[in-house]
């Protein structure tokens, strides 16, 4: 085998997504030292194109296989059933036409879904969002498989990138999933009704869908800085149980910062402060205020959070 096909040989399994054993790892290493000698006029070494490295669908099936994202997916799948589970074993009753939202969660299939991401918006789909972020960097290191793939090189900002990139894509199917599955259920079992809200407005079926849609493309956008800061996490340590419990712990004190009112308008600076805005959306006459402030809030610390991200990664030693 020539010199110049080897290392495309090598190329092309790690674009591909294949974990190599510690040996194929140790051949990779004379590869892609060896393509510094074939190299063309230009100084670039010869059929080596940076936009070919990492692709985002090798990637995105890549981390598709992978068990994590498997049972992510499937126990949000799963989540709708065990709350129709919960509330025909307790005394809930499906003719209710006041209280809370979770009084009104048998109401009505558009109030089922408003229960199931009112419980997971706390805990659950941030952990989601930090999951999918700040595993993404830091699983490589600890595989100590991040110096292979910028070995292959590729460059730093679009391995970054293609990582940030599918995680969104990840993140957004997954939080999908969950008024999906719960709307088919509600169906099922509660029927297509009006959705009633605590404070007694009605909306129809049709609206309350449209409602239901506009409430999980809020979510996705105000879980942005879960995403921003798992990120960066997860280019600062080699531990991805440390990026993303250090995401989620975040998250877990903001939402108890915000409970203390004696910190007055401070708190409309928590990241967390606007996680239920979209629950405004459940009402005839829809006040925009708080989602619009929510959304810009999420990007602000998004784009802080990335671009801290993009600098350290820019930078740091990698080592594994």
């Amino acid at each position: 085998m020539s010199k110049a096909s080897k290392p495309a040989e090598e190329n092309a399994r790690l674009d591909h997504g294949v974990h190599t054993d510690p040996a194929a790892l140790d051949e990779l290493t004379d590869a892609a030292s060896s393509e510094t000698t074939e190299v063309g006029a230009d100084g670039a070494v010869a059929g080596y194109r940076a936009s070919r490295t990492l692709r985002l669908g090798v990637e995105l099936r890549r981390q598709l296989r992978r068990r994590r994202t498997q049972l992510v997916l499937g126990f949000v799948a799963l989540l709708p059933f065990i709350l129709v589970v919960a509330f025909e074993i307790g005394d809930a009753n499906p003719n209710n036409r006041s209280g809370g939202f979770i009084d009104l969660a048998t109401a009505s299939a558009p109030n089922f879904v408003v229960l199931a991401m009112f419980v997971s918006g706390s805990f659950l789909l941030p952990m989601i969002v930090a999951l999918y972020f700040g595993d993404t960097i830091a699983s490589e290191s600890s595989w100590s498989s991040l110096k292979y793939l910028l070995a292959i090189p590729v460059p730093r900002h679009r391995l970054l990138r293609q990582k940030a990139i599918t995680s969104a894509l990840l993140s957004a199917l997954t939080l999908a999933v969950l008024p999906v599955v719960s709307l088919l259920v509600g169906v099922l079992w509660y029927g297509a009704g009006d959705a009633i809200s605590p404070t007694g407005d009605s909306i129809s079926f049709g609206q309350s869908v449209v409602a239901i849609l506009l409430g999980t493309v809020y979510i996705m956008i105000q879980l942005a800085w879960v995403a921003g800061l798992g990120l960066l996490l997860s280019v600062s340590t080699e531990a991805p149980l440390g990026a993303v419990g250090g995401a989620v712990l975040v998250s877990i004190l903001s939402q108890i910062l915000d409970q203390i009112t004696a910190l007055g308008d401070l708190r409309d600076f928590l990241p967390t402060h606007f996680s239920f805005a979209w629950m405004d959306l459940i009402a005839t006459d829809i006040d925009w205020t708080e989602m619009a402030s929510g959304a810009l809030s999420a990007a602000l610390y998004a784009t802080i959070f990335g671009l801290l991200a993009a600098r350290r990664f820019a930078t740091k030693d990698i080592t594994s």
